[in-house]
């Protein structure tokens, strides 16, 4: 497995695959101001212009089986922040999110990182505590479905 970085000519690439990726999660939790499947390509393309974030796919026996984003802004005492981490709904479960944390981790450093996810979805949990992430004890709550959970590593 590996890690290719994303230019800007595979931002609508990209942005689809998102979208597809966190739609069942939008549809379960309904949180249309922070769902990454409702997020408009404009945003996508901001984002992949600024010098402090870095787009990856995930590649897997050749095939792209999902994407990850890392903002690093390389300043001192600033967490690194891993959002979103996905992976595509045929390919889950098969430790590519383990593996891909891991290879970023190898690229922009193993300490003072920070994320979210949803506080419902179990898997996403214990993915990032097998990881070594810890609860910071803030929480978000967006609907009176959804609540995000924020870590820290």
């Amino acid at each position: 497995m590996k890690l290719i970085k994303i230019g800007i000519d595979d931002a609508e690439k990209l942005w689809k695959m998102q979208i597809e990726a966190f739609y069942d999660l939008y549809e379960k939790y309904q949180d249309a101001e922070t769902s990454p499947a409702t997020e408009k390509i404009d945003k996508i393309i901001m984002r992949l212009n600024q010098s402090f974030t870095y787009y990856y796919f995930i590649e897997a026996n050749g095939i792209i089986v999902g994407a990850v984003r890392v903002v690093d802004r390389q300043e001192e005492g600033m967490a690194k922040r891993i959002s979103p981490v996905f992976i595509m709904k045929e390919y889950r479960n098969k430790g590519y999110a383990q593996k891909a944390i891991q290879l970023v981790e190898e690229i922009h450093g193993s300490s003072n990182w920070e994320l979210n996810t949803i506080l419902q979805e179990k898997g996403n949990c214990y993915l990032y505590e097998k990881m070594g992430y810890h609860q910071t004890g803030k929480t978000e709550t967006i609907n009176n479905k959804l609540t995000l959970v924020f870590y820290r590593k």
